[in-house]
């Protein structure tokens, strides 16, 4: 072989590496021991960094299964080695990050278990993982997505994304209902809905028109959810 040849066959090859590696969406893993849980999708390393777990969203501390999220991290971090997968940090400092033990994913667990929600704002190589994930716990109603005895009371009517925000529902059933709604985020409202009534609220700045969710629910479990 000519040694042009060769020169050619090597530069094509190490530019193809060098592609791969500028291109592979997966960052490697990292060992970490955690020090601290925060809540159920935060937690503290020894070294003194925050890390944000990535794709889910887990309840805040006013809302149920709160304490089952956070003491299933507890239960399976607490003081012990994780493995890291960083994706930055996000506007508070955090390390975004998936995490794994003995190469299972605990983003994927909580999921399953029904303690969180699917929270993206990028598609990363989780994410379809993620999504069945959910999908498994809304399906077999676990944790947050049992269903309310009332589930067919709730139905919505409106759910307008652009500006001046708006949301309608219909109270079907003879019976005041106390609900509590929420984004994918952590904007949480409380209501009451008047038996046979139309309910309507108006926001700004709350829904994302690139895509969100609406969870409501009462003190029994879920009522309504929608995704778009």
């Amino acid at each position: 072989m000519e040694l042009k040849s060769i020169i050619l066959i090597v530069l094509f090859v190490a530019s193809g590496i060098f592609y791969y590696q500028l291109t592979d969406p997966t960052p490697s893993l990292e060992t970490f021991r955690v020090s601290r849980i925060i809540d159920g999708d935060t937690l503290d390393l020894t070294t003194g960094q925050r890390v944000r777990l990535k794709g889910i969203n887990t309840p805040e501390k006013s809302m149920p299964y709160y304490a089952e999220a956070k003491d299933y991290l507890i239960i399976l971090m607490q003081n012990k080695t994780i493995q890291v997968q960083s994706y930055g940090t996000d506007k508070y400092g955090r390390i975004l990050a998936h995490i794994f033990i003995d190469d299972e994913s605990i983003n994927r667990e909580i999921l399953e278990r029904g303690f969180a929600t699917l929270y993206y704002y990028e598609h990363d190589s989780h994410y379809e993982e993620l999504m069945k994930a959910e999908e498994f716990a809304r399906l077999n109603e676990k944790g947050l997505w049992e269903k309310s005895p009332d589930e067919n009371c709730i139905e919505l009517i409106q759910l307008k994304t652009d500006e001046p925000e708006k949301l309608i529902v219909r109270n079907k059933c003879d019976k005041e209902l106390g609900i509590i709604f929420k984004d994918d985020a952590t904007h949480i409202y409380r209501e009451t809905v008047e038996p046979n009534s139309i309910f309507t609220k108006t926001f700004s700045h709350i829904w994302n028109t690139d895509g969100d969710s609406i969870y409501i629910r009462d003190d029994k479990g879920l009522l309504l959810f929608y995704r778009y």
